[in-house]
């Protein structure tokens, strides 16, 4: 078993990575599944059922801020700390996230603990279904859950809101990458939320985070990825804001801008959630 040259616990770590540090005292796995409604999917359940052993459930939605009318926007840092101690999950720890769409909304969980300022942790390349393609071990079991004390440190400019994403797109001073499927990027098939309008911020870049990734699931090498935006036409230069529809996908771009080694980068939060809501904010469509 030869971990992959490419394993960064601060990025993205492998399977064979994952499988040789699996009993690592200080290693903690998060099943950070989620699921648009139109999958008809129960992360909870598929959980309950099969995990990788020792995971504990992240659950997006939960660990959100839910005074916000928006979907799972970042948790306030009390919430996060009192969510992840009630895990056993803290300072000192090594941190794993995956999901049960091969790499989809680990990226999500990626991003928040960064946003708390901690860099220990890396999305499991492949997820679920590559560990269960390779036959390895799982268990329906909860883990035992030891409190461990978390500090946090918010790093608040690896978020956008509207107004500083509306700056950025006036002046062309960042590069906002949205990670949403074409055909919703130019305006042409309707969002899965109702009530949004259809179209892209005006001057964004159209990177589809299908386009990251591999066909097994697993994201495709540094060098394919460089490829990837330099086509789309991106100034690597630049500072860079991804978006989506809600914040998720995004932070696959945010993860594959790190790869990279671009780390200039932020997220918009609100995403076209909130974008697509606003008579007042201009929508550009086509490619």
């Amino acid at each position: 078993m030869t971990p992959s040259p490419q394993d960064d616990p601060k990025t993205l770590v492998s399977t064979d990575w994952l499988a040789k540090h699996l009993r690592d005292p200080d290693l903690r796995v998060l099943d950070a599944s989620w699921y648009l409604p139109a999958q008809n999917r129960d992360a909870k359940a598929e959980y309950a059922a099969a995990h990788i052993p020792g995971a504990r459930f992240f659950d997006i939605d939960e660990i959100s801020d839910q005074r916000s009318d928006l979907p799972h926007m970042a948790p306030p840092s009390e919430k996060f700390i009192s969510r992840l101690r009630a895990m056993g999950v803290g300072d000192g720890h090594q941190v794993v996230v995956y999901d049960g769409s091969g790499l989809f909304s680990a990226a999500r969980v990626w991003w928040t603990f960064r946003l708390m300022g901690k860099t220990d942790v890396a999305v499991l390349d492949g997820g679920f279904p590559k560990w269960q393609a390779e036959g390895r071990e799982i268990e329906d079991m909860p883990p035992v859950i030891r409190d461990r004390h978390i500090t946090v440190s918010r790093q608040n400019h690896l978020v956008k809101d509207v107004t500083q994403v509306a700056h950025a797109a006036k002046l062309a001073e960042a590069e906002i990458l949205d990670a949403r499927p074409a055909a919703r990027f130019r305006g042409e098939a309707p969002e899965p939320r109702p009530g949004l309008r259809g179209g892209h911020i005006p001057g964004s870049r159209n990177i589809p985070a299908a386009e990251v990734l591999n066909p097994d699931g697993t994201m495709k090498s540094p060098a394919g990825l460089k490829a990837l935006f330099e086509a789309a036409g991106v100034d690597l230069k630049k500072p860079a804001i991804t978006t989506c529809g809600s914040g998720v996908t995004a932070a696959i771009l945010s993860l594959a801008l790190e790869r990279i080694g671009h780390r200039n980068h932020a997220l918009y939060d609100g995403s076209w959630a909130e974008w697509g809501m606003y008579d007042d904010l201009r929508v550009a469509t086509g490619p």
